[in-house]
């Protein structure tokens, strides 16, 4: 029996938890985005790739956002790629970003995320990377999802730890991070997994307690 699943869509996707929203930034969003990017450099750039000398900086160049903000439109469109701005209170406040979504036989993605350091500790990532599993597996119908994290990067573990995500082990030297080939320990979770937790996960993390409906 054939594999199913959704129709590539280029109309933006808005999903939502507990305490946050995520959804596509477009280019209004350049001077708060711009604010906590620049805010948060020292913070955020030891575990970013580096940017290519060539390009201009989307962080400080508003036509570079823009068009960063267009290939991410044609990302979704294609169904290559799904990146959400983080909001808490509706500012921004970080990305979640599903990435390398592969169909055929793999039927799979990999997340990856940042958040504002004066927002940090409080799992509001944790809550946001829930939120995309659900879209993952249930709305685009993928069979796998994983994140990957340098060994080092503690605070990273601690939100796959809190959430019981497998490691499954060190793929050494596997991305470029500020210039460095670096580690990375692969967390994975499959469709099976999630139908199996699902709703603990979404009873710890997303639904809101019956008392405060």
């Amino acid at each position: 029996m054939a594999l199913r699943h959704p129709a590539r869509t280029s109309s933006p996707v808005r999903l939502y938890g507990r305490r946050v929203v995520l959804r596509p930034l477009a280019a209004n969003d350049f001077r708060s985005w711009s604010e906590v990017r620049q805010r948060n450099a020292d913070w955020l750039t030891v575990w970013e790739p580096s940017r290519p000398i060539h390009q201009a900086d989307p962080v400080t160049d508003r036509g570079a956002f823009t068009a960063r903000c267009q290939q991410r439109d044609r990302d979704r469109s294609s169904g290559s790629a799904y990146q959400f701005g983080l909001f808490i209170d509706n500012g921004v406040a970080g990305e979640v970003n599903l990435n390398n979504v592969i169909r055929g036989a793999m039927q799979s993605g990999t997340i990856g995320y940042w958040i504002d350091q004066q927002h940090a500790g409080q799992s509001y990532v944790a809550e946001a990377v829930v939120v995309v599993l659900q879209f993952a597996f249930e709305q685009l119908l993928l069979h796998r999802v994983e994140i990957c994290i340098v060994p080092r990067n503690a605070r990273s573990r601690r939100i796959m730890e809190k959430l019981e995500i497998r490691d499954e082990g060190v793929a050494e030297r596997y991305l470029e991070i500020n210039g460095t080939w670096e580690d990375h320990i692969r967390y994975g979770i499959t469709i099976e997994e999630w139908r199996t937790r699902r709703d603990e996960l979404l009873t710890a993390w997303i639904e809101r307690p019956r008392d405060l409906v």
